[in-house]
């Protein structure tokens, strides 16, 4: 027999207390938080309804582009689109939801399923960053885009001191893709290389190609950062290439 999303709350009362705190926020509905920390493996196992947090993820991910979109636009009104549009990515990827997930460590209060949980499923770069989405989504669901809004300003405001440049630079993939546009019309293509090491430790391997030329490589314990490594190595080189004369 399994639990409910209110069981679950009831068990969890001092990890919720205790995340509440790391966030800042205090939550009127206590189960929108946590279903924002249901994986979805744990509900299938686990829950009488198998309700997951994969819908708030997606909510979230919408309320995020809308609210760092805003606060870039407020805070480089001189930038045009096209580099407003790569520093949000730099932010809201999954390298950097990662890090906030990590700031606030979410994954020590996700609820995973036997599998997940067996294979380092607490730190996986696709769930961290996914859960804190779903808590983003929560938070909007239960305050409105005003407590949404304070939440993302107090974790992300700081990563905006940095200057545009490194800010635009973390977002190696999109700068690449512009980069070929503009010159070439057309944009690179990203091939998995290789796979290695176990399943709670693999590594990732990608090179990037364009016109049947290698441009770069990139290993990783996501796909998504080792093609940025790639696009990284891919950006060097053509700068190098044409600044020569």
């Amino acid at each position: 027999m399994g639990t409910t999303l209110t069981a679950l709350v009831q068990d969890n009362e001092v990890e919720l207390e205790q995340l509440q705190d790391r966030i800042g926020y205090r939550f009127r509905d206590l189960q929108l938080l946590q279903l924002s920390l249901v994986h979805s493996s744990f509900a299938f196992e686990r829950l009488d309804d198998s309700r997951h947090n994969e819908t708030l993820e997606f909510l979230g991910d919408a309320v995020l582009d809308l609210i760092v979109g805003f606060i870039l636009f407020v805070r480089f009104p001189e930038l045009r689109e096209g580099k407003l549009t790569r520093i949000r990515s730099a932010l809201v990827n999954e390298g950097g939801l990662t890090e906030r997930a990590r700031e606030i460590d979410l994954g020590s209060y996700l609820l995973l399923g036997k599998g997940e949980s067996a294979s380092s499923g607490r730190d996986k770069p696709s769930i961290l960053s996914g859960t804190y989405e779903a808590l983003v989504g929560a938070i909007f669901l239960d305050g409105g885009y005003d407590a949404a809004q304070v939440f993302v300003r107090r974790f992300f405001e700081p990563y905006l001191n940095d200057s545009q440049e490194r800010l635009v630079s973390i977002d190696a993939k999109s700068e690449l893709q512009e980069l070929l546009q503009e010159r070439y019309s057309t944009g690179p293509e990203y091939v998995l290389v290789g796979e290695e090491g176990p399943a709670h430790a693999r590594l990732f391997s990608v090179a990037v190609r364009f016109q049947d030329e290698e441009l770069g490589t990139g290993t990783a314990s996501s796909k998504k950062e080792a093609e940025q490594q790639a696009a990284r190595t891919a950006l060097k080189q053509l700068r190098q290439r044409f600044s020569q004369p």
